[in-house]
């Protein structure tokens, strides 16, 4: 069984940079948070110890999901799984990883209001507890907590995740900076949240992700990865047996 560093180094097939960077807030002192994915040999999965949906590292700053959960976590809406889909900073991408970038659409859905506004009011009641212990809030979280907000209002417009804000980076990092007041950051927080529920009837999302068409990219691609197995001489041969049809008899 690879290490979780070798199956992120060997086998990823798409990588992202994330955060500030990709959301055109960067600053001097900003960190680079790297995000991907990557695919699990399909002989591994067959083993009773799986391998990991996810790994930290090996990098600071770096996480990576198995293709399977990255899917699962992507048709729920999870924001941070479709915002690394629509990354405009890519680091590595094989064929596979282009034919997931070409199913971003078969993502998105008029789900996206319930999990990102969920999650919105989920960080701002860590805020509203910030503010009630310390006297103000961690600024830098207000201001992506905003960001998000407006994200899920355009995304339910247009049917289109744009992850970089634009004409809003000033406003923006002036929460940051602590230099709006959080009276301010609420009324922007409601405003927003309010547009995103007004935007939801009339949107150009479907109702639901296209399921099957992600399903059937994942079926071919763990297929395709056993297939490789055999063809480059695995010495397990469970691989070969149950891809080339030689099952022995149970009992």
């Amino acid at each position: 069984m690879p290490t979780p560093d070798e199956l992120v180094r060997d086998h990823t097939i798409y990588s992202c940079v994330m955060g500030s960077r990709a959301f055109g807030l960067a600053t001097a002192d900003s960190d680079t948070d790297r995000r991907g994915v990557f695919l699990a040999p399909t002989a591994l999965q067959w083993r009773f110890d799986k391998p990991p949906t996810h790994v930290e590292g090996p990098a600071d700053e770096q996480f990576s999901w198995e293709l399977e959960r990255f899917c699962e976590l992507a048709l729920t809406a999870n924001p941070n799984v479709l915002e690394c889909l629509h990354s405009p900073l890519v680091e590595r991408l094989d064929d596979t990883g282009r034919e997931l970038l070409a199913l971003r659409g078969a993502f998105l859905s008029r789900q996206a209001h319930r999990t990102f506004v969920r999650y919105a009011a989920g960080q701002r009641r860590k805020l509203e507890a910030d503010v009630r212990r310390y006297g103000a809030p961690r600024w830098k979280h207000a201001m992506h907590l905003l960001r998000l907000l407006a994200g899920c209002r355009d995304l339910l417009r247009t049917g289109e995740l744009v992850l970089d804000v634009g004409d809003d980076r000033e406003r923006l990092l002036a929460v940051k900076r602590g230099e709006v007041s959080w009276r301010e950051v609420e009324t922007r927080m409601a405003r927003l949240a309010t547009e995103a529920d007004e935007a939801l009837p009339g949107s150009p999302l479907p109702p639901e992700p296209d399921r099957r068409s992600v399903e059937d990219f994942l079926f071919r691609t763990r297929r395709a990865s056993a297939l490789r197995s055999v063809q480059s001489g695995p010495d397990d041969e469970v691989v070969q047996g149950v891809v080339g049809g030689r099952g022995g008899r149970v009992g």
